[in-house]
């Protein structure tokens, strides 16, 4: 075929230029353009579909069989959820964590000339940043020695958080200014939030981003990411309804899948996608829910503080369980945390006046 139109289109140039010719005797002088047959092309032959039957034999030979053995079903124990829900191993796990909700005491554990805790970070291996009522933020060991203590413009929010490289951050509520204290003990002014009101800061395990609440003349508040500089990249304020997503948020945290989680004065708890969409939020199991302080571990569960109780949840919103509540000795828990190691910190104190130390186990359960 594309011989015939190689050839039909010289053809046409040659039948052009004798046309176009200004001395007709010539042109009838001149030898007429041989003009060839097109070779004729095979029209194509359709292809038609029979209909046919095939057998069991036929397929198996194609692919295979599955042997059932005739016998008894293994009988299994149906256990309840919150029990059963984190045998299933997620990458990067160190180990398998199994909760039960039976409490036991492991050993006591005391901060000297601190009577009121408010929110707790994870340090070094074997220390913690604690903060108090009267703004005080103090170092300690895992027996409660103090290491050191600095003056803050901090309250009973969650505003202090370390970071991947053990800096401490915390936020100044009346300066509007996010501090660094790195470890040679020097303090600086890392963000200023101009006329928003920072309350509580989280700093990402997964990208080392800031993660600040904020709140502006008690009208407005808003969620706000920061990189490692200090250079602002993403703020979630309203969802896609232009509707507001926060009241007051003052503890924050992330959960291994980057969710953005929040627990709220309005009573609720938002988790937000990354990307800042909504999610799903939380409010409690009966009326009169309080949620303060928020964690997560290394299975993407939610831990939230409640007046009387630590709720725990999927990382889908799933309610799964009160881990800790009056009834097991507990009260008043409103800050809590985890380490690499699964133990859990919890603020809070026993109904017996006295500070102590209690296990889920395997899972360790630090009452502050």
């Amino acid at each position: 075929m594309d011989d015939s139109i190689t050839y039909l289109n010289n053809l046409v140039k040659e039948l052009h230029r004798c046309l176009s010719s200004t001395e007709p005797q010539k042109l009838l002088s001149e030898e007429k353009p041989n003009i060839q047959c097109i070779t004729e092309t095979t029209k194509p032959v359709t292809p038609g579909f029979t209909a046919g039957q095939c057998s069991k034999s036929d397929i198996t030979q194609l692919l295979c069989k599955i042997h059932v053995p005739n016998s008894k079903a293994e009988k299994r124990e149906i256990r309840p959820i919150e029990n059963i829900y984190n045998t299933v191993k997620k990458p990067d796990m160190k180990q398998t964590m199994s909760l039960s909700v039976s409490v036991t005491k492991v050993r006591e554990f005391n901060v000297p000339e601190v009577d009121c805790l408010f929110h707790v970070s994870l340090h070094q291996p074997n220390k913690l940043w604690i903060s108090y009522s009267d703004g005080n933020l103090v170092q300690t060991d895992l027996q409660g020695n103090e290491v050191q203590k600095i003056k803050t413009n901090g309250g009973s929010e969650g505003y202090h958080t370390v970071t991947q490289d053990w800096d401490l951050i915390f936020t100044d509520r009346k300066k509007n200014v996010i501090n660094m204290i790195t470890q040679d003990d020097n303090i600086t002014e890392f963000i200023k939030t101009g006329e928003w009101e920072p309350l509580s800061i989280h700093s990402s395990h997964i990208n080392g981003d800031l993660l600040v609440g904020m709140n502006r003349k008690f009208e407005e508040a808003k969620v706000t990411r920061y990189n490692k500089t200090g250079k602002e990249l993403q703020f979630i304020q309203r969802n896609n309804k232009g509707q507001k997503l926060y009241d007051m948020p003052h503890h924050i945290t992330e959960n291994i899948n980057g969710d953005i989680c929040t627990s709220d004065f309005n009573n609720t708890v938002v988790v937000m996608y990354k990307s800042g969409q909504y999610r799903f939020a939380y409010t409690g199991q009966k009326s009169g829910f309080r949620p303060s302080g928020i964690c997560t571990d290394v299975l993407g569960h939610i831990l939230v503080c409640d007046s009387d109780s630590v709720h725990l949840h999927d990382q889908d919103g799933q309610f799964l369980s009160l881990l800790l509540t009056r009834q097991q000795g507990v009260d008043i828990p409103c800050s809590v945390c985890v380490d690499d190691q699964s133990n859990l910190y919890v603020r809070g104190r026993t109904i017996h006046e006295h500070i102590e130390s209690v296990q889920v186990s395997p899972v360790k359960i630090v009452i502050l």
